[in-house]
């Protein structure tokens, strides 16, 4: 038997009851990605329904990545002292108030509110569906776990991609975006019905009870871990790029730089989405065997992103060659799997009782880095006259910037993590007493 397959001593069974529970779970991340990713195809109604520009419309977009982005180390203290059930509760309800308001909406500040609401129950769910994971699934299933779960939100992408756009097209603005709202009672009721924070008989051990100062502690002792900040750079250097596209700019980038039908540009998005599903699938493979792999994954993705990107933007003709759409589409589509290594450079660097904290230390940075490229993109755009070729070159400015806080951490973080191993190994050696 491979000693690397034995589950460890306090590990979770697993099995179809965790499945069942951590699916619901997921299925509540999967609405809120719908959600989320709902005005990527309507970024053109958008700004004809409520009569505004490039800025504001990505002011839509920024808020609500503002509001998430600000949340997710609220969340993960949250999560770790609530549990996971009662924080997907108050998400959900959230997420899907926002959704129905911003479907009634007429004026662009009430909208604007309702995306604020969205964003702050789609902060929610994340988090709390990698807590679950690891409280029903054992420890080294962690990286797969972890990428299936991501894979099932760009599911999500895809539903807003595929059905949503041509929802909005036949039925209209108000009846698409209100009945989806219904998808997000529908996992209300399943979410309370079925979903528990944990196998019985594995209850967590009790805390120590929060003390003055315990929530700012808790974060710095976070924060110091150099696998948690490496987690963050990671997260934030290779999320961002596919998250502008799919979220707002991409749709505007095909059609209007580019020159594709809407249906064309369509189809780019949905194969991002689609090697976003399947290259999740690999890289959670490759990492679950090999931890060694996590950062040449990370940069792997970041040179190929940079390459692609600047070949379709900077393309000397006015189009640039549906080949290379293509070939900057499938590279946009392993970033987010890329972006979910960070996850696994955090998790061994923290204990179980840090677990929510660290990660929304980690989730932060990729929506972080998404946020002021969205800004930057909208203004450039406005300031330029439309041109996306100088408003695209952004990116590189933000890659950069996080390429060299990985460089600057990545042998701090190795270090530490083996001395963990280490110890951990020491405190397992048994010495057996002699009898004199």
């Amino acid at each position: 038997m491979n000693p690397c397959s034995a589950a460890l001593p306090g590990d979770p069974p697993g099995g179809r009851r965790a499945v069942a529970v951590w699916g619901t779970g997921v299925a509540v991340y999967f609405v809120a990605v719908i959600f989320r990713t709902s005005l990527g195809v309507a970024g053109i109604d958008a700004a004809e329904r409520f009569h505004i520009g490039a800025s504001a419309l990505s002011t839509f977009s920024i808020l609500q990545l503002l509001v998430y982005a600000g949340m997710q180390i609220p969340v993960g203290l949250m999560v770790d002292r609530l549990g996971t059930r009662k924080v997907l509760v108050l998400g959900t309800v959230l997420f899907t108030a926002g959704q129905l308001g911003f479907a009634l909406a007429r004026s662009y500040d009430v909208a604007l509110a309702c995306r604020a609401l969205l964003g702050c129950g789609d902060a929610m769910t994340f988090i709390s569906v990698l807590r679950l994971g690891a409280r029903w699934f054992p420890a080294r299933t962690g990286p797969m776990i972890a990428q299936v779960a991501a894979l099932c939100g760009m599911a999500g992408n895809l539903v807003s991609t595929v059905v949503l756009s041509r929802l909005l097209h036949g039925a209209g603005w108000t009846a698409t975006f209100a009945g989806s709202a219904g998808a997000g009672a529908l996992v209300l009721v399943l979410l309370l019905l079925f979903l528990k924070d944990h196998p019985e008989g594995m209850e967590p051990a009790p805390g120590p009870r929060p003390g003055k100062g315990s929530v700012r502690q808790q974060i710095a002792r976070s924060w110091r871990e150099p696998g948690t900040r490496l987690g963050l750079w990671a997260h934030f250097t290779t999320q961002f790029p596919a998250m502008v596209f799919l979220l707002l700019w991409g749709m505007p980038f095909l059609v209007e730089a580019q020159g594709l039908a809407r249906g064309t540009a369509g189809s780019l998005l949905t194969l991002v989405v689609l090697v976003n599903m399947a290259v999740g699938l690999v890289y959670g493979q490759i990492v679950g065997r090999h931890h060694a792999a996590r950062l040449p994954l990370v940069l792997g993705t970041l040179g190929a992103t940079a390459l692609l990107w600047a070949a379709a933007v900077g393309w000397p003709g006015d189009h640039a060659p549906m080949a290379l759409l293509v070939a900057l589409c499938v590279v946009l589509g392993a970033c987010g799997p890329a972006s979910m290594i960070g996850f696994d450079f955090a998790r061994p660097a923290n204990p179980p009782e840090r677990q929510g904290t660290a990660s929304g230390i980690v989730n932060m940075g990729g929506f972080v880095a998404s946020m002021t490229t969205l800004l930057a993109v909208g203004v450039l755009l406005d300031s330029t006259g439309g041109n996306f070729r100088a408003a695209f070159a952004f990116v590189f400015v933000v890659q950069a910037l996080g390429l060299s806080q990985i460089l600057r951490l990545r042998g701090r973080a190795e270090q530490r993590e083996r001395e963990r191993v280490v110890a951990s190994r020491v405190e397992t050696v048994h010495v057996p007493v002699r009898s004199t």
